[in-house]
């Protein structure tokens, strides 16, 4: 997992080779006039959404893990807040993997919570277990899924 300001995006291009590309689209954004949706930005390698979700307490909220993607995450309307745990760690599933949907929620507690601020990201790799969308009320997010290679 990595938290930082999205002005030190530039520090991380070289842990993937379509980091810079995504972080390019990233500040082409205005942040202020988001229009929900998804989009392909090199082929199914590298896709976004902007999504407007609602927001859950701890105890709503399930860590995810993905295999075949890492999610950059970054809060625009106001602040998230993550839980994390190692994937290694995990121990209670609530389902089985899905190939198709890459994605598997477990019912364990998180053993750390990180606060996210707009103007900062936060990347998750399949060893991170992670579960978002935690605080109050509506928020705007963007969600960046880059292909493992």
């Amino acid at each position: 997992m990595i938290l930082d300001n999205i002005e030190n995006a530039p520090n991380y291009f070289g842990l993937h080779p379509l980091f810079e590309k995504a972080f390019d689209y990233i500040r082409s954004l205005d942040m202020n006039n988001l229009t929900n949706g998804s989009e392909e930005i090199e082929g199914a390698y590298l896709k976004v959404l902007i999504v407007e979700p609602t927001l859950k307490s701890k105890a709503e909220a399930k860590l995810e893990t993905h295999k075949k993607f890492i999610d950059i995450q970054i809060p625009v309307a106001k602040e998230e807040i993550f839980g994390w745990k190692a994937f290694n760690n995990l121990k209670e599933p609530i389902e089985e993997y899905s190939n198709e949907h890459d994605f598997q929620l477990f019912n364990d507690e998180p053993s750390a919570y990180i606060n996210v601020l707009p103007g900062e990201f936060i990347i998750f790799s399949p060893e991170d277990a992670h579960a978002p969308l935690i605080g109050e009320g509506t928020t705007k997010k963007i969600i960046i899924k880059v292909a493992v290679l």
